[in-house]
């Protein structure tokens, strides 16, 4: 398969995605609760639709700068990929699902919290999994050195465990638990993914 392709569908499966998050933005409309005091009360809608919608922003960013640097694309690669776009597809449901028992402070909103991390998780896995395929053979136009590959896993693929921890920490207090996606989603937010120059734009400066 063409990697443009590849690109092309993974590109609008983000964009189907990061769409359906906002559907999940709504009120009850006018009634005897007012806008505002309905607002105040649907703060974790709010709050999770930003961690998701950044989240969701800086894995295409980074999936398209290592899709960037592959020269073949083989079945294996369409596999792991499919992998990681299972995950990207439930943030919506994990977000909306949070986001309605967040409040509850209950056994079913550390659930609901656990799930959101849970599917966090697995998109991270799913990301690492096509790092991790990247570092073997000559399959991308400059792979990393061998002796700098295991910083470039914590570097990239690090946010796996503080997932892990969220899902733990989210069974006994789902706000904290919260906070650290949010924290990892703003980590990443600055830290880049290094995109190797694909065939043809070795003399270009990275955009």
């Amino acid at each position: 398969m063409d990697r443009s392709r590849l690109e092309a569908f993974s590109d609008g499966v983000f964009a189907v995605a990061i769409t359906l998050l906002a559907l999940n933005l709504t009120v009850a409309g006018p009634g005897p609760i007012s806008l505002s005091h309905q607002l105040g009360t649907h703060w974790p809608a709010f709050v999770a639709y930003v961690v998701s919608f950044f989240t969701i922003g800086i894995i295409w960013v980074n999936h398209h700068a290592l899709i960037r640097s592959v020269k073949t694309v083989d079945r294996t690669l369409l596999f792991v990929n499919l992998v990681l776009l299972l995950f990207v597809v439930l943030i919506p449901f994990g977000t909306a699902t949070a986001a309605e028992y967040l409040t509850e402070n209950d056994w079913s909103s550390r659930v609901a919290m656990a799930l959101y991390a849970g599917v966090f998780l697995g998109m991270s896995v799913g990301f690492g999994s096509i790092f991790e395929w990247t570092l073997h053979g000559e399959r991308v136009y400059q792979p990393v050195p061998p002796e700098r590959r295991w910083a470039a896993r914590l570097r990239f693929v690090g946010g796996s465990a503080v997932y892990v921890a969220a899902v733990l920490i989210a069974l006994l207090n789902p706000y904290v638990a919260f906070i650290l996606m949010g924290l990892v989603a703003v980590y990443y937010i600055f830290e880049r993914t290094p995109a190797s120059p694909a065939a043809g734009d070795s003399d270009q400066p990275d955009q």
